[in-house]
């Protein structure tokens, strides 16, 4: 696959701000000499599912903790909503975040983790009780909501901290490997809550080593190699986009494009 023919992050087509629910530019993170995310640009829509693909320690996990104000960029902008993160008490309003390992307190209940977390978002009590009900009866936890979280598998603490994510209806959700730990049941709960989301115009930034849930759900991909946004485009576009120009899978397409730029690399580090 050639690399010029997939869209660059920093030529493509712009959207009205307005309507854009994450924009960044030149967004970047160093880590003394290590480069961990380098001048990201995106410009992803409201009601969205932008999936943000890599191989391992590509720089995902570090931009989404950028994303939702837990970690600042070294240089570039970023704005959530049109709210710039240097506003974070606004952008938290705005987004919900379900990180790889949910941020739970082992000693509470699944039911008081909820509780606590809709306390923390300013939930009106009877407002926040028929959404926690709502959403542990969706995921099957109502049984095991009064157990302590330090009781439960994977799976159950992935749907807590997912639950926790959305309690406050955020307008922007970012999930990082949503489906690890479920089972295939739960896992297709989580897949048609997401579609659910959108529906309803929420934005989903996505990020998942299971290529076929973003083949399934995203309006958009993204595939960041060593920090740099490398290729962007439908799932669709990207398929066609391989180097037979044949109509191909996601997973070979991904593999193609990032082994397209490990090749540039190497062949201009020998020319240097």
């Amino acid at each position: 696959m050639n690399p010029d023919s997939l869209t660059d992050g920093r030529d493509r087509e712009r959207g009205d701000d307005t309507a854009l629910a994450i924009r960044t530019t030149d967004l970047t993170k160093r880590f003394g000499d290590h480069v961990a995310v380098d001048h990201l640009d995106l410009a992803i829509p409201q009601g969205h599912v932008y999936g943000f693909l890599g191989p391992n320690g590509a720089g995902k996990t570090t931009t989404m903790r950028i994303l939702t104000t837990l970690l600042p960029p070294t240089e570039g902008t970023a704005t959530i909503m049109g709210t710039p993160l240097t506003d974070r008490e606004a952008v938290t309003r705005h987004i919900g975040y379900l990180p790889e390992d949910p941020p739970v307190y082992e000693e509470l209940t699944g039911r008081e983790q909820l509780s606590y977390a809709a306390f923390l978002h300013d939930i009106p009590d009877d407002v926040g009780t028929e959404r926690i009900e709502d959403l542990l009866g969706r995921f099957d936890m109502t049984d095991d909501a009064d157990r302590r979280i330090s009781t439960y598998s994977k799976g159950m603490r992935q749907k807590i901290g997912l639950i926790q994510a959305l309690l406050h209806e955020p307008a922007v959700v970012f999930l990082d490997e949503p489906t690890s730990g479920l089972d295939p049941r739960a896992a297709r709960t989580v897949l048609d809550v997401i579609e659910e989301l959108v529906d309803e115009e929420t934005t989903v930034f996505l990020s998942t080593h299971i290529l076929s849930v973003v083949d399934e759900l995203a309006d958009t991909i993204g595939v960041l190699h060593e920090g740099r946004l490398v290729a962007e485009g439908s799932p669709a576009d990207l398929k066609r986009r391989a180097k037979t120009g044949e109509e191909r899978t996601l997973e070979q397409a991904f593999l193609e494009v990032t082994a397209d730029h490990r090749e540039a690399e190497d062949t201009a580090e020998v020319q240097a």
